[in-house]
């Protein structure tokens, strides 16, 4: 099957809930693969550019349907709490080498003799054990480097400490049963009850995540889905489920679940304005050649180190913004790619007062930047 870019947006805009006809926080289909929560309010405002109503409700959290845990890449992310064990066997390491990959702490293991999986078992089993009420991140990582052998450590010029590494103290929270606190810092972490502590990648889990990444930001190839992991591609592709159908963008090939090849020919054109924050799932797709054609403003987009928000207008990101708070006062400074007219304009105002209201602001105004 041979589509155009413009179908493949139309698609994802769809499927990732955009258009904003769901209700209920727990039925968003994003939390399938997960909501990043990354700078201020990053999940929140995930979950309001898709809910009808605003601002999206409290759940978060201990005892709450949607936890907050340290998962993809090592990254924070909102997930549900019933996947939470499925998601841990999803994500442990499947090879020695990819556990390499993700410990980044390959050459310090090698050294000290260990291989990879024992490594990552053992910083999981030092956070098992460390972690047994409430604690604040700071006291974690030192107990947990008290625990592991020197080479998961390294030395701290700053404070004279070492400390473990912090890949795989990260990754290794959520097998550990360990979740966050929200709104902490430093981080809380605290135990999960009952929960299940894998010791092998659960294959069949795989399988569902990555499926449910090709639905939410496919058509994508086995090399998007490993960067999305933060898994080695070979492994990835030892693994890629059943039920897959081939679709070419523009001459460039990806899979689609074949179940949802339908509504990709049925995709109607976005006609949709909406201030998405940095880490948002729509744009977590490997495939930023898809999302934005123009890479001159690649950079701009995707900075190693403060990204901005995005502003989706019809399908397109037309630029970016960035928040300044003065009190209960939000300002939202948008910078547009190039003119957008004054219904884009009026859409955004009303996106501003969205934002406003997660964020708990008493007022806001928008700084136009053409």
């Amino acid at each position: 099957m041979e589509v155009t870019r413009q179908q493949v947006i139309a698609y994802r805009v769809a499927a990732q809930g955009l258009h904003r006809e769901t209700r209920s926080l727990g039925e968003l289909a994003v939390l399938d693969i997960g909501v990043q929560d990354s700078g201020t309010d990053g999940a929140r405002l995930a979950f309001d550019a898709r809910l009808a109503g605003s601002p999206p409700p409290d759940g978060i959290g201990p005892g709450q349907p949607l936890a907050l845990v340290w998962s993809l890449r090592g990254a924070p992310h909102v997930h549900r709490r019933a996947e939470l064990d499925a998601l841990a066997g999803a994500l442990w390491p499947m090879s020695e080498a990819d556990a390499v990959a993700r410990l980044g702490s390959a050459a310090s293991v090698r050294r000290a003799g260990l291989d990879a999986l024992a490594a990552y078992t053992l910083a999981v089993d030092a956070l098992h054990r460390t972690v047994r009420a409430p604690m604040a991140k700071g006291a974690a990582s030192a107990g947990v480097t008290a625990a592991v052998p020197l080479a998961l450590t390294r030395e701290c010029r700053a404070c004279r400490a070492r400390h473990v590494f912090e890949l795989p103290f990260r990754m290794g929270a959520l097998p550990a049963g360990l979740e966050l606190e929200p709104a902490t810092s430093p981080p809380v972490l605290l135990p999960r009850p009952r929960a299940k502590r894998p010791t092998t990648v659960d294959v069949g889990a795989l399988r569902r995540l990555i499926t449910a990444y090709l639905s939410l930001l496919g058509p994508a190839t086995p090399a998007d889905v490993a960067g999305y992991l933060g898994a080695r591609r070979a492994d990835v592709v030892a693994r890629w489920p059943d039920g897959l159908a081939e679709v070419r963008i523009d001459g460039r090939p990806g899979w689609l679940p074949a179940a949802r090849i339908g509504q990709l020919r049925r995709s109607r054109p976005p006609d949709v304005v909406r201030l998405l924050s940095a880490f948002d799932p729509y744009l977590q797709a490997r495939d930023r050649d898809v999302i934005v054609p123009d890479r001159s403003v690649h950079k701009q987009l995707w900075p190693v180190l403060g990204r901005p928000g995005v502003l989706l207008a019809d399908g397109e990101v037309a630029g970016t913004w960035r928040p300044k708070a003065l009190g209960t006062k939000l300002t939202l400074v948008v910078e547009a790619f190039g003119p957008l007219p004054p219904a884009t304009w009026t859409a955004v105002e009303a996106e501003a007062e969205r934002v406003a209201a997660v964020r708990g602001a008493a007022s806001v105004a928008v700084k136009r930047v053409e």
